[in-house]
């Protein structure tokens, strides 16, 4: 069969493995890195990769050939944990935590989510997306190619509605594929302040019923932290959430260990978010679950703290992880999903090989997008990321650079060089 596309002579080609389950403990230090070789494009699927020159077999009259000399190709990234759908900013912030102060603390006098709350309620569907739009632009020339997206600033029904609504319409418009989250139990609004129960129950009975029937999201999270939601809360509304045909998330031991990680792993979600403060007998459930545990490093590092999630140990006790930015107003303002790889290997002492799998097919599993993208196998959609670098290594060691040189999705250019210096 002729290709359509041939993109030729990469120093390095990295193959995750797709074993047909998120890769866990020793399965994350594997992968096919092809030296020297090709990939072919079919209409927007991956038609062969292999090393050497392609066959003859492969060119016809109208077959694209462009050279890569020099430069690394992997699947297009995956971004599986973000809020990207927000109103307004919180750079007034940034200063009372150069001072110390404490996130649950800004968020206790009216700060924090609850501040984005306020703008989210207060921007337009227009706004909303062309903010999201913006966020979106900064993440594909980074490399990335699907992206998961949370509602959570609305906290009532009108606003979430219009959250999911404008990833819905960015889904359509963008060249990157949003999964979309539902996360109406972000925080307790200012309004149910001492009814959190109250609270749970709206969510319960009157939103997520409004999502399922609209077909606005395909996950449901919640924060199951100090001072926000319990974990008896938590399993009360994740458990409705799973009667109604949700896929379940959760963020889980972030600040305090309150019992999160057990309710994933009862549950069976899919993924537990955060885990900076997780306890060794919950990476046990975890990975006993099967619970695929979302990363976040770019979180410790902007709340300027020093506790990483565990990750070495995760993998040695034979969990499953990815890594991921959380991009948000607060916690973690950035849309670049290399600093957060490079904060893998620097911070968690992961190794680009398993960096590399964490944020491409462990996270196309994360968000139940494995059958389509997240490796380069025959027949996947050809999502490409091609780096300005001759092997996996000097993206992690060369940091805070974005050298991503052209995107791929779904076999059809989306970025390249001359753009990227635009």
């Amino acid at each position: 069969m002729q290709a359509d596309k041939l993109l030729v002579n990469f120093s390095q080609i990295f193959c995750p493995n797709d074993l047909g389950h998120p890769l866990r403990g020793a399965e994350m230090d594997e992968a096919q890195i092809i030296e020297h070789g090709y990939i072919a494009i079919k209409e927007d699927k991956i038609l062969e990769v292999a090393a050497g020159e392609p066959s003859a077999s492969l060119i016809g009259e109208a077959t694209e050939i462009v050279d890569y000399s020099g430069k690394l190709a992997t699947p297009g990234l995956i971004d599986c944990h973000t809020h990207l759908v927000y109103g307004g900013s919180r750079e007034n912030e940034f200063s009372q935590k150069l001072n110390g102060v404490p996130y649950l603390d800004i968020l206790a006098a009216g700060g924090g989510i609850l501040s984005t709350v306020r703008s989210t309620r207060s921007a337009t569907f227009e706004e909303l997306y062309q903010k999201s739009e913006h966020l979106l632009n900064e993440m594909i020339v980074h490399g990335v190619t699907t992206v998961e997206a949370k509602s959570g600033y609305g906290l009532n029904w009108e606003t979430e509605e219009r959250q999911l609504k404008v990833a819905r319409q960015l889904n359509e418009d963008h060249d990157i594929e949003l999964v979309s989250t539902f996360m109406g139990a972000h925080a307790i609004p200012e309004e149910y302040k001492d009814r959190s129960d109250d609270f749970i129950e709206l969510v319960i009975d009157e939103m997520l019923p409004k999502v399922k029937a609209e077909n606005l999201a395909e996950f449901c999270d919640i924060f199951c932290e100090r001072n926000v939601f319990t974990a008896e809360q938590s399993y009360r509304l994740l458990s409705a959430a799973k009667e109604l045909g949700f896929k379940l998330r959760i963020h889980a031991d972030e600040i305090a260990s309150i019992g999160g990680s057990k309710v994933a792993a009862d549950l069976h979600a899919v993924s537990a978010e955060h885990l900076m403060v997780i306890k060794d007998e919950d990476i046990d459930l975890l990975s006993e679950s099967n619970v695929i545990g979302n990363l976040l490093p770019g979180t410790t590092f902007s709340l300027m703290e020093d506790i990483f999630a565990p990750a070495k140990k995760m993998i040695e006790k034979g969990m499953a992880i990815t890594l991921t930015t959380d991009s948000n107003p607060g916690s973690c303002p950035t849309a670049n999903l290399q600093f957060i790889m490079q904060l893998g290997c620097f911070q968690m002492k992961l190794t680009p090989i398993q960096v590399f799998n964490a944020v491409t097919i462990n996270a196309a599993y994360s968000v139940a997008r494995n059958e389509k993208v997240g490796s380069l196998d025959v027949g996947k959609q050809a999502d490409i990321a091609i780096f300005d670098a001759a092997n996996i290594d000097f993206p992690m060691y060369f940091f805070a650079t974005n050298l991503v040189s052209q995107v791929y999705k779904a076999g059809k250019l989306v970025v390249n060089e001359r753009q990227r210096l635009e």
